[in-house]
């Protein structure tokens, strides 16, 4: 099973990670050569093929002023983020501006719109969070 490629701000972490725990150990490395290093476990020859593999990915994550489309609560929407933190790799705690408000409520003679969303969403831009029926509150088209 091969693992999939880090962006290029977590390959240059792992370094700086790889290079404390050995400093911890009394191991003095460079920080090009952690980066070697890094670069070796990932199955490349070296840094600057980590790099150029890593510099053809698609962008991962989402960014402030960028605009996303979706499914909440099954309904579809256009959005501005408004902001967007990364937690764990790869999961991101994001607020958005709806274009248009959505009804998040199903029942007839009910009605509740919402504009602004709150929610956490991973790697493949859904949330942990699910309705009823089993789908996702949040799904971000990539």
């Amino acid at each position: 099973m091969t693992q999939p490629l880090p962006t290029l701000a977590e390959a240059k972490l792992s370094a700086k990670h790889l290079r404390a725990d050995l400093a911890a150990e009394g191991v003095t490395i460079s920080h090009s050569q952690a980066l070697e290093k890094i670069a070796h476990g990932f199955g490349f020859r070296d840094w600057n093929g980590l790099h150029a593999a890593i510099g053809d990915l698609p962008e991962r994550g989402w960014r402030a002023g960028q605009r996303v489309t979706g499914l909440y609560l099954s309904q579809p929407f256009v959005a501005t983020v408004l902001s967007a933190e990364e937690g764990e790799p790869g999961w991101f705690e994001m607020t958005l501006n709806l274009d248009e408000a959505v009804d998040v409520v199903r029942f007839e003679g009910l009605s509740n719109l919402r504009k602004r969303i709150r929610a956490q969403v991973g790697p493949d831009g859904r949330s942990h969070e699910h309705t009823s029926d089993g789908a996702p509150q949040l799904q971000l088209d990539r």
